[in-house]
This record gives C-alpha cells, structure tokens and sequence, in this order.
C-alpha cells in the first residue's frame, strides 16, 4: 500500500472534526512565506511552506492533511522555496537536521535537503516536514476564517481557536479582562476550561465617531503570529513580541482598525504583534475629587494587557522577555505614560513611541499629568454639571447610571492622565534618576503638526492662530513663504510651527536630557520625509504627493507635507493589503526598509537588521539600502543623531534647534 493512503488511513486519529493544534499534532507549527508586501500581487504569492517538526512519513502526510494541506511538492507549487530553506539553517529552526520530508513521487518517498536538492528516500526516515501553505490572502474587506484554516491552542485556561491566512496565524477577540464596573480598575481574566472562539473581532471600546459605537466590554487582544510553539517546546525560538497602542486622541481607537492589522509585520519581521483595546474617553479617564474615583482607567487597562501577554504569549509564540512597547499619537503617549508608570516600568524591554505630542497647546495633554483637582476643573465639573450629577449623594454612581452614548456625547469629555498615586506618581516622565530598564526607538513625521493645526480659511496670520490658540512666532525663525497662494503659504509656517511646538522639539528634547542624565541608553531617532496618507484621515490633498502625468497616483520625490499618521502603512507594511496603489518604484522597497528596521529594533533593539537574516531571507532591497548607506545610527550622549526616512535615507542632525529655543523648547528644556 502506498505511503499516502496508509497515512489517509488512519488519518482519523489526529481528530478530523477538530481544529489542529501544536499538541494534537505533537509539533510547533512555522509559515514561513517569501513576503515581498506585495499580497496576492507577489511574484511568487505560492512560496510559502508549513514546517513542521521531525517525525515518520506517514505521520508527515497525517499531519499537513489535518491542517488542510498536502506534503509539499516542487512540482504543483512551480516556485523556488530557497529563501526558505535559507532561514530555516539561519535560524535553525529544523533542530539541526537538514532533510524534510515533501510529496512523493512515482509513489516513492522523497525529501528535500537545506540547499533545494530533491532525492529519493527511505520511508523509515525520521524527518521534520514541509507542508504546502494554501491558506487565502486576507485585506481590509475579507479574510476566510472557515474551519479548513483553524487552529486551537490552549491559553490563559482556555481552548483557543483562530485561523491562518497566507501570512499569519491570527487570533482576533481574545479577553484579557472582563468588563470591568465603569469607573474601577480592570481585572485579569483567567477562563473557565472552556472552548472559545478567536475568529472574528470582538467589539471596539464605547466611543463616539460621529455616532456612538462600540461596548463597555471591549477588553480584547488581536494577535498576530507565524510560529505557535507545543506545550512541551514553550522554551524554544520565542519570538519578540510587539505590543500595538492605538492612538486617536484618548477618545476613538480600536483593534479592529486594518491600518494597523499586524499579519505583515508578523510574517515578514518575525515577532509576534498584539494590539490591545482599552477605554477610552471619560469612560477611560474620568478621575473625580471623591478620593476613590482616581482616573487612569486606560492607562490600567494597558498594564493590565501587558500583564496578560506576559502571562500568556508564550502559547503563541511569543517571548514575555522581549516585548517591545509601541503605539503612535495618543498611543505614543500611553508609550511614554507606561515608562513613567511605576505599575509598568520593567515589564517590557523596548519601547517606540511614534509621533509623541508634548511640548506646548494641544500637545501639552499628552506629555504633561494633571492633578484630580485640576481634571476637575478641565473636565470633571462640566461632565457633572451637564449630567446633573452634581449634588449627588455619591457622584461616581450618577454617573454610572448615565447611558454611555450621552456620556461620551457631552460637550466635555475627559481625555487627560492624572498623577493618581499608583500607576503615575509624578506630573511627566522624569529625566533624571538611575538608568531606565527600555531600549527606545523614536521619531516624527517631518509634518506632524499640519493636520493638527488644521488648515487655515484665512491669509491673517494672527487670527488664524489665535484661533489654534498660538501666538505669532518670530517671522525670522517662522517666515510665511511669499507665493501666490498665501492660505498655503500660512498652512506652511503653521505646520512648521505646531510640528515644532507639539512634537519635534519637545521629543528631541527628551532624547537630549535622557541621554545627558544617563536615563537612557542609545536612542535611535528618526524623521519620516516619505509617507502615504492614510485613507480615513486627515484627508487633506496638501498631504498627498503631486499627481503628474507619469506619476498618476502621485510623485512622492516632489514636494508635500509628510503629515500625522502617514507613517502607519508603511510601518505594518500593509500599502498591498489595503489595496493601495504604489506611486512610484521607490514605495515598495521603503515599506519592505521601514518594516524591516521597525522589527528589527523588537528582535535586537537595533533597528538595523543583521546583514546574515537579511541575506537569509531574501530582504535584498533592505540589505542593499544599508550597505550603499550606512547602518542607522544612534543619538549618545556625546552627540545627537537622526536617520531621515525616506529613499535612499540619510543620517544627519537634530533639526529646527534654532525654532525649538525660541519656543521654549530647546534641547536643554529638562535640564534646566
């Protein structure tokens, strides 16, 4: 009988009816896949692979049909699977052998070795597998999470059941925290031994986005993995683990959000990405001067998911020991938050925060802790007053029987850290003291200001900014251009100005003291000169790159504003899976650069992959940029550097240091 159908004999013993996973199949479970970014547009969308560990070639075929797949055969895959191969000696992930088993031919068992030579062998090898990978592409509007694809795990006391797509296994909706009583600090959850299922997204948090959407019990991770590990290897080839913070003001955000769906970064930066809810808004925020309603709800929440993955990732690959912080905006101000937090400090190794806003107006909210008393007076009055809950015997509790959507509806909201007592003691991120545990990351956009500041409807500079609440700074330092359309000409300083005033000056800032004080340790900071404007927002065509006849889409080589946000595709690597255009020949290779530094940073915190993994993999364009221009270097306390993203890019100084001393903001702005 041939090899094949007594394998399909006694395929029935692996369960059938039931989703795989590393135990039944006794065996941790790797895609690898030759991920170009380009999804289903990819020269060879068919590369990938599902290696699994040692074992009999009955076993071998018993195994990938239990996933819904067949032994991997040269022949109807029609793709070289080199590169592959390449990372599996790299990185040893074969456990030192250098044969697998793959589909048979003239009904005689066959293997591949580490170098893609195919040779008869005999059926009584002991040896790992490769299965064929068919699972199907997701993007923004589908991803088929039918049982072919499922896969089980147990977790945290609990059967869980997700699915794989081409690039990725993915556990969408996974509980890390009952709904907690509006108002109190979220709990751990723990489940009940029950199934559960992770196959489609849980619920966003209570918020208004133009309407009310969402739910109180919203406390869920997405996970985004290429390795899942069997209980009894748990120790073996974890993967960092990047840990998304979504960003939106403190007051919208969620998981759910295709933007950052983490499948790309997953693949092809191999680490394993969580993205976590937390409240939002009042519901998140609301401190009261009552000495028990203390605020920082959100700021909990996401200790409390980082204590769940700490807890926890290493069921889906993941090393509780490498997690890297990261969150862009509001989310880079939870970043920030969470260095600062006592509750939170050395529970994670690195941390990236992107586009960080402090420093002066708006930005100020993000960098800057309240006291309760003034939350009150920003917030906490107005939200009483308006829900007439005031004089109550016990205001907290008036406020809970508040329906959500006329809460977070108010003219006032709050959306403001407090210094509590526990999980923030200070009123920002002090600067001086013994040497942080984190490695950092940190950048901007070279634009981060304009959509904050909003476009002008007017030439008078001074209204215009008294209306953001800014002064008129000096016209040396801040010159409106002369050009015919002088609106432009005004958005130009006022961007200049409010990126200065709310991000760039005020980050380099923290960089300079950390470094002068020995808080940190090497920090790699950044500017992105080349961006793709998001799709929902600010949706401002001085954000999108001239459209010329040659470059329909846009030229990004000329001139536009590199605004907020513009950096998340191509930080997720996610341009192709949400079905947007490449403007030029360059896109595609700095999205595979930019992805391949932001993960790199997670597996090494340096942001400049090793040479051997790039080579490995197959990242040419990655290992090409940085042979032809050097490695990214980091600021040190002797001397202050940036990498400018864009292409080719460029390492060069600090920037604006003249604009930021005369806003106060100057590079000496903690020291003093």
């Amino acid at each position: 009988m041939l090899p094949e159908i007594v394998a399909l004999a006694v395929f029935s013993a692996f369960g059938a009816d039931a989703a795989p996973s590393p135990k039944t199949l006794n065996s941790t479970i790797t895609l690898l896949v030759d991920n170009d970014l380009q999804g289903a547009d990819s020269p060879a969308p068919s590369s990938g692979v599902v290696l699994l560990e040692a074992r009999s070639l009955a076993d071998a075929i018993n195994s990938c049909h239990a996933l819904g797949e067949q032994l991997w055969s040269p022949e109807s895959a029609a793709v070289n699977i080199q590169s592959n191969l390449n990372y599996i000696k790299f990185a040893d992930l074969a456990q030192g052998y250098s044969q697998f088993w793959i589909a048979s031919t003239n009904s005689t068992p066959r293997c591949i070795d580490i170098n893609g030579q195919t040779a008869l062998a005999n059926s009584s090898l002991w040896l790992p597998v490769l299965c064929s990978q068919t699972a199907p592409f997701s993007n923004e509007t589908f991803q088929d999470a039918s049982e072919k694809w499922q896969v089980t795990l147990q977790s945290n006391n609990e059967y869980i059941t997700g699915f794989r797509d081409r690039y990725s296994f993915r556990f969408l909706g996974v509980r890390y925290a009952p709904q907690p009583k509006r108002f109190t600090y979220s709990a751990p959850y723990t489940g009940n031994g029950s199934e559960v299922s992770a196959t489609g997204y849980a619920s966003e948090c209570a918020q208004v986005v133009y309407s009310y959407i969402g739910s109180e019990d919203c406390l869920f991770v997405n996970i985004w993995t290429s390795y899942l590990p069997r209980p009894q290897s748990l120790g073996t080839k974890l993967r960092p683990v990047m840990f998304w913070i979504y960003g939106g003001g403190w007051t919208i955000g969620s998981i759910n959000d295709a933007t950052f769906d983490g499948g790309n970064m997953a693949s092809r930066g191999d680490v394993v990405v969580v993205a976590i809810n937390y409240r939002l808004s009042t519901l998140g925020f609301l401190a009261l001067d009552d000495g028990v309603t203390n605020g920082n709800y959100a700021l909990a929440d996401q200790i409390n998911a980082l204590n769940w993955v700490r807890k926890n990732i290493k069921d889906f690959g993941g090393d509780p020991d490498k997690i890297t912080i990261f969150g862009q905006s509001a989310g880079a101000g939870s970043v920030r938050a969470l260095i600062a937090s006592p509750e939170a400090i050395g529970k994670f190794a690195g941390a990236i925060p992107v586009s960080n806003l402090g420093g002066l107006n708006y930005g100020t909210t993000y960098s800057e802790y309240l006291t309760i008393e003034e939350e009150m007076v920003d917030a906490g009055d107005a939200i009483l007053a308006s829900t007439n809950c005031t004089t109550a015997t016990s205001q907290v509790d008036c406020l809970r029987a508040i329906p959500a959507d006329t809460l977070l509806s108010l003219d006032d909201v709050a959306r403001y850290l407090v210094m509590d007592g526990t999980y923030l003691t200070s009123d920002e991120l002090q600067l001086n003291g013994s040497a942080l545990p984190v490695h950092l990351m940190i950048g901007t956009t070279r634009d981060d200001g304009g959509p904050i500041i909003g476009f002008p409807a007017t030439t008078n500079q001074s209204m215009y900014l008294a209306s953001q609440g800014w002064a008129v700074p000096p016209a040396d330092l801040f010159p409106v251009p002369s050009t015919a359309n002088q609106t432009l000409a005004l958005f130009n300083s006022s961007t200049r100005l409010a990126t200065d005033g709310m991000f760039r000056c005020i980050d380099q800032a923290t960089v300079y003291a950390g470094l002068q004080n020995d808080r940190f340790g090497p920090v790699f900071f950044y500017q992105f000169n080349r961006t793709y404007q998001t799709t929902g927002w600010p949706g401002l065509d001085v954000c999108e790159p001239p459209k010329t006849a040659d470059h329909p889409n846009g030229d990004p080589s000329g001139e536009y504003f590199k605004c907020h946000s513009g950096d998340l595709y191509l930080i997720f690597g996610n341009l192709a899976r949400e079905g947007l255009p490449m403007r030029d020949e360059n896109d595609l290779p700095f999205e595979q650069f930019v992805l391949d530094s932001f993960s790199s940073f997670a597996r090494t915190f340096d942001p400049n992959p090793d040479f051997g993994y790039l080579a490995a993999r197959g990242y040419i364009e990655t290992l090409e940029e940085l042979t032809s221009f050097g490695s990214w270097k980091p600021s040190t306390k002797n001397g202050m550097t940036l990498r400018t993203l864009q292409w080719p890019t460029v390492q060069g100084s600090f920037e604006e240091l003249e604009q930021c001393e005369a806003l106060g903001l100057g590079l000496d702005y903690y020291l003093r």
